[in-house]
């Protein structure tokens, strides 16, 4: 991969108007080099998933192949190599968390789907603790619908009805209850808690009519801050059980509002330039407008129009002394006025045709006034390469250049244009698509089987520029009879590594742009690149070398470290010893440095492993404290794809959990399916605990009752083991509940972080310091909606992070460290001549492989039994080699 400035001037094109940059050592070619020592100084990673299914039902797993690139070298990563997967639900709360070995830039694993999840829109986040230090913007993010069959008795479609009553949005939502067969649940009790952004609005209690509706209608007063939220909605049946949905409210108004956006960013008199246009509607979807454009007499100067998702553009040319309005015409009749940014007088602008298949054309606009001889230079980069650079005097107000497509990497480039001060002054991102990039994969399904049950084999042929490729490739088999895809945004290795894992915010749609390699599609994404926000590298901050501070390490392995002192001082030249417990057998040792630190690392073991951890004096006095070292969880931020939450998961999903419910009830008459056994309650009453290093916003200890470490030494699981020993707090399906609020989950707080109760499970019930409990209105209050059912908080004998360790002895501590997640195969019966079996066989993921490998020929082969269903199958390939190439292939075949 060509990364050097030296070796990159090779691709400059010829240039009409501008004259080829030489690198040399005038104060422009230092912001040159700064760019690329910036780039290597702070190397980032992108994640991409392949998930084997678009969706899923309670009950099912979720496989997932991760690859993982530098984005400097779009290499499979050289810097970290551990990855970290979430699963995290509606409430941003952390459901699961999996810690996975990246191997050549790639991982594999899986989540379980309990019974004790509910329906909803979950999603599953992956990135590396180095990502850490540059935010959450670019780490993988996608959200995913998860329906509920096998547990659930109720099903809610809700439709909401805007309207405004002075300046607040009023909304009536209508929410029908249905058992699964479709039968209204009539005149039974509902009540309602409605919540924006956490703030209760609205509560009450209404009743579903003879349909199965009830209508619950609230008022948003501050609709500049709270669009976003849920309606929490409990019936009661009629055998008086009280069943809990959480329905998403995604807006509280049909507005939609429209931005105009100049190419380049600023808007110049007497200049044609392309202005963008993005409408959004309160969800934050696209949606399509139409209108036009008029002076400030009210003539029409042009007619405008939306191509795709809210998104296009048209051409203007601003007159001095004149201001413009956009009348814009909505779906629904009505009309409103958006007024255009205000021009300057004077300056550069920078437009780009991206249409053409063989070049780029840059074409740099300048005011009469500044036709003075100044010198202005364009530069092209992708991840901090320099691509294309040069200069010109602007002696005319017109200056082209042509780019050949040949010479500029896959994914998003960002052209810069430099003023004769080296300012940047405009800027223009594009999408470029390199055929040179792309793995090739060319299937063979002759040996395909049309039979159920029928054996399958498929091979396929690698290659990139028609040589054979060694690549790492994953694939997934679903029946698409039952798992219908989602085209446009299920998971796409080129869509993510090439397209959303470099711009923040919210892509919708975005495999649209990479199912079609036509014109339309082509300036449908150019006008994404018009409109879409920020990217990774900020010019201000390359030039003034103002990096983020680097608080996360790369992490090589798994390592224990620490601090060992003697009367709060450091005791250098001190002996550690490292011995395991739990897991495998292990004895190692090291020095302390002059700072008394340790360290072991290169070490890797799995969850479930323990270590001690002895020190002494270089005296070999065992008199010292042991502080382990630990790195605090990834709070989870707001979901940035919220635009892809549904409101009516179950309903979206209804075809395919019900045909779902064929499998799991085989399994269940099997006895393969893990169930939830609900526990009866039990209350005990103990003294009062002091709660040293809890995140309690009341403060420490300040709780209605707190559980000490102690009383958990013989606890083996952790929700089986605090129910019964919490007061006035009983577990149902794995989740507590407060006596007081027998409807709401109680909020759990892990050393200050929101977790969901199947989390529990994730944690050691000797790493626990404390656990308190928040029943009372004194001592929940603080916490807001959130502590509307109680709250439990969890607080770890290090406060916050993956290691926690206990003291036992003078100078021995015992260490439980976050190890890595235990790797499960995917089940694929045979159905050979020696071992037939009757089993109905209802799968909807028919084959998952997570590693299937061309060999040095590019040739690469699987094989599988088809399930015993007749339907369309849906084989989805994606991979990557050892040079950074992508691959992706799908196809379909039938079986009778």
């Amino acid at each position: 991969m060509k990364s050097k400035i030296t070796l990159l001037l090779s691709f400059l094109a010829v240039l009409i108007g501008f004259a080829a940059f030489k690198i040399d050592d005038d104060p422009f070619s230092t912001i040159i080099k700064k760019l690329e020592d910036y780039s290597t100084k702070y190397q980032q990673e992108k994640v991409y998933l392949h998930l084997d299914k678009p969706y899923y039902a309670i009950g099912d797993d979720i496989w997932f192949k991760a690859y993982v690139l530098n984005t400097k070298t779009q290499l499979p990563t050289d810097i970290s190599k551990i990855l970290y997967v979430e699963l995290i639900n509606e409430k941003d709360s952390l459901k699961r968390l999996v810690k996975l070995p990246i191997m050549g830039g790639i991982t594999w694993g899986d989540f379980k789907l309990t019974d004790s999840l509910g329906e909803g829109n979950y999603r599953i986040r992956a990135y590396t603790n180095y990502m850490r230090n540059f935010g959450t913007d670019f780490f993988f993010d996608k959200t995913i619908k998860v329906g509920n069959s096998w547990a659930n008795k109720v099903f809610t479609n809700t439709e909401y009805k805007f309207s405004k009553e002075n300046n607040a949005e009023k909304v009536a939502a209508t929410i029908h209850f249905e058992d699964k067969n479709g039968v209204a649940y009539t005149e039974n009790d509902v009540s309602y808690d409605v919540q924006l952004d956490f703030r209760t609005i609205a509560k009450g209690k209404t009743k579903t009519d003879l349909k199965g509706d009830a209508l619950v209608n609230f008022s948003n007063s501050q609709s500049f801050l709270n669009k976003k939220g849920k309606i929490i909605a409990t019936i009661t049946l009629d055998n008086k059980q009280k069943i809990v949905k959480s329905i998403p409210i995604t807006s509280t108004s049909n507005d939609i509002d429209v931005q105009f956006l100049p190419e380049g960013g600023t808007l110049i008199e007497e200049l044609p330039q392309k202005i963008a246009i993005k409408a959004l509607n309160g969800a934050g979807n696209g949606e399509d407008v139409k209108g036009k454009i008029v002076d400030e007499t009210g003539e029409t100067v042009t007619n405008i129009a939306s191509a795709y998702l809210g998104m296009g553009n048209f051409t203007l040319n601003v007159q001095p002394g004149k201001t413009y309005t956009a009348k814009i015409n909505f779906k629904d009749g009505s009309e409103k006025d958006f007024k255009l940014p205000v021009a300057q007088k004077a300056g550069y602008a920078l437009a780009i045709n991206n249409t053409d298949t063989g070049k780029v054309s840059v074409k740099i606009m300048t005011s009469a006034s500044l036709t003075n001889g100044d010198e202005v230079k364009i530069v092209a980069q992708h991840g901090g390469n320099i691509y294309y650079v040069s200069k010109a005097k602007v002696d005319k107000q017109v200056l082209i250049a042509n780019v050949p497509r040949s010479k500029l990497p896959s994914g998003i480039v960002q052209f810069t244009l430099f003023s004769a001060t080296n300012q940047p002054i405009a800027e223009r991102l594009i999408f470029n698509k390199n055929k040179f990039d792309v793995i090739d994969l060319e299937l063979s399904a002759s040996a395909a089987s049309d039979a159920r049950k029928g054996k399958t084999t498929f091979t396929f042929d690698a290659t990139n520029e028609q040589k054979p490729t060694q690549g790492s490739f994953s694939v997934s088999v679903t029946n698409a009879t039952k798992v219908a895809p989602d085209e446009n945004n299920e998971s796409n290795i080129f869509a993510s590594l090439w397209l959303t894992s470099d711009l923040a915010g919210h892509v919708e749609k975005p495999n649209h742009y990479f199912l079609n390699d036509d014109a339309k599609t082509a300036r449908e994404l150019d006008n994404l690149m018009l409109t879409q926000g920020w990217r990774r590298f900020l010019w201000r901050n390359v030039i003034n070398n103002a990096g983020p501070a680097i608080t996360y390490k790369p992490e090589q392995s798994i390592s224990i470290s620490g601090t060992v002192t003697k009367g709060g001082k450091p005791v250098p030249n001190g002996k550690v010893m490292l011995m395991s417990t739990k897991g495998g057998f292990l004895v190692l040792d090291t020095i302390t440095n002059a700072e008394g630190k340790f360290n072991f690392d290169n070490l890797s073991f799995n969850d479930s492993a323990k270590f001690i951890v002895q020190a002494r004096t270089k005296a070999d006095r065992k008199f010292v404290d042991i502080n382990v070292d630990a790195v605090p969880y990834q709070i989870v931020t707001k979901n940035k794809n919220s635009a892809d939450i549904d409101v009516n998961v179950n309903n979206t999903l209804m075809k395919y959990i019900k045909e779902s419910d064929n499998y799991f009830n085989e399994l269940t008459r099997l006895g393969l399916l893990e169930k939830t056994i609900k526990l009866d309650e039990v209350v005990i009453t103990d003294k009062r605990v002091v709660a040293k290093n809890s995140s309690n916003l009341n403060g420490a200890g300040n709780a209605d009752f707190v559980l000490a470490a102690k009383d958990l030494q013989s606890c083996v699981n952790l929700s089986q083991c605090l129910n019964g020993r919490l007061p006035f707090v009983i577990f149902k399906g794995g989740i507590p509940y407060s006596t007081r609020s027998q409807n709401i989950p109680m909020t759990i707080m892990l050393d200050g972080m929101e977790v969901e109760g199947e989390f529990l499970d994730n944690l050691t019930p000797n790493d626990i310091e404390t656990i308190e409990v928040l029943r009372s209105a004194g001592n929940t209050a603080i916490y807001g909606s959130r502590g509307s059912g109680g709250v439990i908080i969890i607080t770890t004998k290090r406060g916050g992070g993956e290691v926690s360790y206990n003291n036992y002895a003078p100078g021995i501590v015992v260490v439980n460290p976050k190890g890595f997640a235990a790797l499960r195969d995917f089940y694929s019966p045979k159905y050979d001549n020696a071992s037939t079996t009757n089993r109905a066989d209802f799968r909807s993921t028919v084959f998952w492989s997570p590693q299937v490998v061309s060999d040095k020929d590019g040739k690469a082969k699987f094989d599988f039994y088809n399930a015993d269903e007749a339907a369309t199958y849906r084989v989805v390939i994606e991979g990557i080699d050892a040079l950074g190439h992508l691959g992706r292939k799908v196809y379909t075949y039938d079986v009778k």
